[in-house]
């Protein structure tokens, strides 16, 4: 399968499985990442403490996501979306609480990947997108990596080829007009604070 222009079939597949409560590997415009809700804190030994980042496909999309959009988040959106940003918001009432992991916050990313947005319009819904690796291993820029760490965990990996990146996303935390860099990743501070001047 093309991450460029990935089969509709494969991916009509892939969103049969997630919407029978499946783990999906699939890639992204940075690393491989699992796509599911309820069962990636099995699969990949995460602490059920951590909210499960979002993968959206509009601005649209993320905001009703989030309770209320703060200036800089449509700022930083603007600017890096789709892309390597994550922000982190107050999460809508409308969420479960497990995906805040009890905190009232969510993470929001819309990537910059054919294969996520088409499995998002696939399975009319948002994704879970958290990274394709065992908590604290290394992260998986291929299928064959996703498959030594998660192989036998998973029922399936879209194969998209190496991802275009080893770096994973950018992490920024906001609170109203307050920002703050989780995780530096393929978007530098300084980029993220250009952005917000």
């Amino acid at each position: 399968m093309s991450a460029q222009s990935p089969s509709a079939d494969a991916l009509r597949y892939a969103a049969e499985r997630l919407q029978r409560g499946e783990v999906v590997a699939i890639p992204t415009d940075t690393v491989y990442g699992l796509a599911a809700v309820e069962e990636i804190f099995r699969v990949k030994g995460r602490p059920e403490e951590r909210a499960l980042p979002i993968l959206v496909n509009s601005l649209d999309q993320a905001m009703l996501l989030a309770r209320e959009v703060p200036r800089n988040f449509l700022r930083l959106a603007e600017e890096f979306w789709p892309g390597a940003l994550t922000l982190v918001v107050d999460a809508s009432h409308r969420l479960p609480l497990k995906v805040t992991a009890n905190t009232g916050r969510i993470a929001l990313r819309w990537p910059r990947s054919e294969v996520v947005g088409r499995l998002i319009e696939e399975c009319d819904s948002p994704l879970t997108g958290t990274s394709a690796n065992l908590s604290g291993a290394p992260s998986c820029t291929s299928a064959e990596m996703v498959m030594k760490q998660l192989g036998d965990r998973l029922g399936l990996i879209l194969d998209g080829g190496e991802t275009k990146s080893a770096i994973p996303s950018t992490i920024v935390e906001l609170h109203g007009d307050e920002w703050r860099i989780l995780r530096e990743g393929a978007i530098t501070a300084a980029e993220v604070e250009e952005a917000l001047r």
